[in-house]
């Protein structure tokens, strides 16, 4: 459910919505709102809760002001469980209409939520692969291959999946490898594109088979970048760009976008072991520790930035800091072969032979990163590395896809296979272009027909008035002068400066002074009046007030009486 409302929410334009992982850290904690909001730089909060009995669901919601604390709405929906795509959408087009309506104009669809099954326990075992295949390590890809296929035989004609295993097809084919799985992502993706061929998945998985599986730079990058138009906020895709750039040497690029989708998930760990390797290829060590570390704060088990600080802390030069590291932190990659290549790289003991030889021939799980060849080239097996280095490269090993750059191949720079090698795979001929994550914004509204508008807007509030009602929404009031909900929005935002609920609340602060003022009132409370002129909430009336005249209400009274 949580899932699904933030995809939905991340397709409006305008609304900066925290993606699932950063918004999953606070996942059964009782953090303060006000703090919530600090870390994730967000101005409103969504919470709620599930609960489920035999065939129904009750969802409870509360959208909540991360300023003050305030409840700006809240709702109870009882279902049937097989009604919870339906759900979904309705949920997500409560939120964003209520966020329009107290913070300004967003264009909102007359659907969020698109049902691509209707297969609840399908669904369900999707987000059980989801779940597993985000978890980037051999475990959790091997266990999301399991789940994908299961959702696949529940129910055929259901794209997700298809993409998703594609997606896990294409790494295990890179890393561990198994070129028959290539082909297998392939199949899987041509099957998830004849069921749905405008999902962003679909191109996601489409982009990871061509960069991972056939080291293709410019298909990958076109396909990334479609991903991501057609869904702006997917930062998966836009973390695989990064990946790209980074192995190609456009740090540049690869850094405007690690800082883009880190606006977007700013708590996700698997973007900053991205930015800690963008430094880390460049030669920044130090700030390539920086980030390993945040990304080991938000996950201490991420085996990434595990391994990514053994070679930090190599390069940093200070032993009994990488060997504290060693000696306290669970998953550590190669612990032997790390030790080894630190003593090779800083010349700083004797090594045996015979001791390097035993290190290289270890028989171990598949690693993140090719420690053999660190070794081979530190202890001078040049003619080994190089030819480690040219059969890895030749068959697209994921463990080598950053070769070009990569600070531990320094020394075979110059030599002509390495020249070769980088000339040859993953070349950026720059025929691709950069993509704009901006788009023009078109009027909705002439200047003509805002002035009619705004005529019929304002006789509804002072002939009828509207604003009395405690039910008003900005899509009733929009439908009552005959325009549609995104158009009213839009009207109030751009022509007359004010959000639906300043609109709203003006008429209501006006109606609220002149009957304070009246004598014949004098037997009524302040906050009697409130209600009498349409407010509801004396924390909304009050702080409405106070910004609207600088006074409290009491004050204001006072003085006009004065």
């Amino acid at each position: 459910m949580t899932e699904e409302i933030i995809n939905a929410l991340s397709k409006i334009e305008g609304l900066k919505v925290t993606a699932r992982t950063s918004s999953f850290v606070f996942k059964h904690q009782k953090e303060d709102v006000r703090i919530i909001g600090n870390q994730l730089g967000v101005s409103t909060v969504l919470e709620g809760s599930i609960r489920k009995a035999d065939n129904r669901i009750r969802v409870t919601t509360q959208l909540i002001r991360t300023d003050n604390g305030f409840h700006i709405w809240s709702e109870s929906f009882d279902r049937q469980l097989n009604d919870v795509f339906k759900l979904q959408d309705e949920i997500s087009l409560l939120v964003a209409e209520k966020i329009r309506e107290n913070f300004g104009h967003l264009s909102i669809e007359s659907h969020l939520v698109e049902t691509t099954t209707s297969n609840v326990e399908a669904y369900n075992t999707y987000l059980k692969g989801r779940f597993n295949h985000l978890k980037w390590d051999e475990e959790g890809i091997q266990k999301a291959i399991e789940l994908y296929s299961e959702c696949i035989a529940m129910e055929p004609a259901y794209a997700d999946p298809h993409f998703g295993l594609a997606y896990c097809y294409a790494m295990a084919g890179s890393w561990w490898p198994e070129p028959s799985l290539l082909v297998e992502a392939e199949k899987h993706i041509n099957k998830g594109f004849s069921i749905d061929d405008q999902s962003a998945l679909g191109y996601y998985a489409k982009a990871t088979l061509s960069f991972w599986g056939h080291w293709d730079f410019q298909k990958a990058q076109e396909n990334y970048i479609k991903a991501m138009q057609l869904s702006p906020k997917y930062t998966e895709a836009e973390e695989g760009l990064v990946e790209l750039y980074t192995a190609v040497g456009d740090f540049d690029n690869a850094l405007k976008h690690v800082e883009n989708i880190l606006q977007i998930n700013p708590l996700s760990a698997n973007h900053f072991f991205t930015k800690s390797n963008i430094f880390y290829q460049k030669g920044d060590f130090k700030q390539a520790e920086k980030f390993a570390d945040q990304a080991l704060i938000l996950d201490p088990n991420f085996t990434h930035a595990i391994a990514l600080k053994q070679l930090c802390l190599i390069h940093n030069g200070n032993e009994d800091k990488l060997n504290h590291f060693l000696n306290t932190t669970q998953l550590i990659e190669r612990a032997e072969a790390c030790n080894l290549l630190f003593d090779l790289f800083h010349k700083s003991k004797e090594i045996q032979t015979s001791t390097i030889d035993e290190e290289l021939n270890k028989e171990v799980p598949i690693p993140l990163f090719p420690w053999t060849l660190f070794v081979k080239i530190y202890a001078n097996r040049i003619n080994d590395a190089e030819a480690e280095l040219k059969d890895a490269v030749k068959r697209k090993l994921g463990q080598y896809v950053n070769f070009k750059s990569h600070p531990l191949l320094l020394p075979l720079r110059k030599s002509a296979v390495f020249q070769k090698l980088a000339n040859e795979n993953l070349v950026d001929n720059g025929s691709s272009k950069e993509l704009t994550l901006g788009t023009e914004k078109l009027a909705l509204i002439s200047k003509e027909e805002a002035s009619s508008l705004i005529n019929r807007l304002n006789d509804l509030m002072e002939k009828q008035k509207a604003y009395l009602e405690n039910a008003i929404t900005l899509r009733s009031t929009a439908e009552r002068i005959d325009i549609s909900s995104n158009k009213l929005s839009y009207l109030l935002n751009e022509y007359l400066g004010k959000n639906f609920n300043e609109f709203i609340n003006g008429y209501r602060l006006k109606a609220f002074q002149d009957m304070a003022l009246d004598p014949k009132n004098s037997h009524l409370t302040l906050l009697g009046l409130a209600y009498e002129s349409g407010f509801t909430s004396k924390s909304v009336f009050n702080d409405f007030f106070k910004k609207s005249t600088g006074l409290t209400p009491k004050a204001w009274v006072k003085q006009e009486k004065s």
